[in-house]
């Protein structure tokens, strides 16, 4: 709204000072970083103070575990204020007129109010179990059914991959180097250097192939020639199936103090470089990626949501005032599900989200495992002590914080290779 403020002001000539910040990107994506690092520290505080108030406290189930009985009462429902720092931002600094703006803003929101009514009914389920005199056992099915959460998953991904499909503006451009004919409205002209580019828009659904030199993937080859019609619902299918993956994964992760926020805070910045240097035709031509115009405002997006994180993890960090919830959890997968897709770095995501993944597989293991051995042997077993993952480290005797800091270490490698591979083909 600012942006639009200024722009509109810069018409009717109109100065002030500091009006010059908001012509350039740069400057507000620093100005997006520091106001949503102070929504998260200020109104955080009082966001958890009001928490205490209405009893917002976590249940803790007995898992054995170093700690958990002192996790007992902290404030959850916490994504909130994240969601809070990263749309503010955004509605005040970016250009909301940009298909990419509006796309996020809308994941933001839309399994930000999925995990909200999920963490509520839990809570509502909590105080209705304690006015009745009941134990209350966190896991019990007194939050949202599994299936309803799949489906708002389901729907933002069929929201983030129509988007892509079929607005032109959301299209990768590709080099042209046929004739030019000046009344030929799909040839699009650049400037770069004085040299003049032409460019086409790419006719069907492409991504990045990692280590690849044509390192450009048409996913109509997935399909016989005959079907490559019916390429646009395959590539709603691959969205969907993302966007739940990563979403569920930041869900699962999300169980020690911090993990699932620095974690998110160093993947946001990940995509950050890539929407950069995809959206900057002098970078895309440098590295020889793909050119996604329009890219640029999104860094003003993934820049809130890193500055969020990264604020958040002032009252979340060992040991933590505040949880994330579902609230919170579920949103950041689906926002970095969603950037990952819209940067056409998707194929990555196994490497940049590398801790979402081993979470999600040790307990896919896990739990496959254990009902295979019932199944053969009358008893259950285990791969790991326990999972996700993360708990598997506890039960060897390792310190959360320690867990936590190890796990950041290793997606920050994930991070530093995924953004390697614009270069190593």
């Amino acid at each position: 709204m600012l942006y639009h403020l200024t722009e509109w002001l810069k018409e009717l000539g109109v100065k002030f000072p500091g009006s010059a910040l908001f012509q350039f990107i740069t400057s507000r994506v620093m100005l997006a970083v520091i106001l949503s690092l102070l929504i998260t520290t200020v109104f955080g505080k009082k966001l958890i103070k009001y928490l205490l108030k209405k009893q917002v406290g976590e249940s803790v189930r007995d898992l054995g575990l170093a700690g958990e009985q002192q996790k007992k009462g902290t404030p959850t429902m916490g994504g909130l204020i994240i969601i809070l720092a990263i749309l503010v931002p955004t509605l005040l600094l970016a250009d909301l007129n940009k298909a990419y703006i509006r796309l996020m803003i809308f994941a933001t929101v839309w399994l930000g109010i999925i995990g909200f009514i999920d963490d509520y009914l839990k809570l509502r389920a909590k105080k209705l179990a304690q006015k009745q005199g009941v134990a209350y056992k966190k896991g019990d099915k007194d939050g949202l059914a599994g299936w309803f959460k799949v489906l708002g998953q389901v729907v933002l991904g069929i929201v983030v991959a129509c988007v892509i499909l079929f607005n032109d503006n959301t299209k990768v451009l590709r080099d042209y180097t046929g004739p030019v004919n000046a009344n030929d409205t799909t040839i699009i002209k650049r400037t770069l250097d004085g040299k003049t580019k032409y460019f086409v828009q790419a006719d069907a659904p492409i991504t990045t192939i990692p280590f690849v030199k044509s390192h450009e993937f048409n996913y109509s080859k997935l399909l016989p020639e005959a079907l490559r019609g019916f390429t646009w619902l395959l590539y709603i299918v691959i969205v969907i199936f993302i966007v739940t993956a990563v979403s569920n994964g930041a869900n699962i992760t999300d169980g020690l103090d911090g993990l699932a926020t620095g974690t998110s805070a160093i993947i946001g910045a990940c995509l950050g470089i890539f929407a950069y240097a995809s959206g900057n035709l002098r970078f895309a031509e440098y590295l020889n990626i793909m050119y996604i115009p329009n890219l640029g405002e999104l860094s003003i997006f993934i820049g809130a949501m890193i500055g969020a994180c990264i604020g958040f993890l002032w009252y979340n960090a060992y040991p933590a005032q505040v949880f994330m919830g579902d609230t919170g959890s579920l949103t950041l997968g689906g926002i970095i599900a969603a950037l990952a897709i819209i940067v056409r770095k998707e194929l990555l995501i196994p490497i940049f989200c590398g801790v979402f993944l081993v979470e999600v597989l040790s307990v896919t293991l896990q739990v496959s495992w254990f009902k295979y051995t019932k199944k053969k042997y009358g008893e259950g077993r285990r791969i790991f002590l326990m999972s996700p993952l993360h708990h598997h480290y506890q039960k060897l005797g390792y310190h959360e914080a320690k867990i936590v800091t190890r796990f950041w270490i290793v997606t920050l490698l994930c991070v530093v290779f995924s953004v390697v591979t614009m270069k190593i083909r």
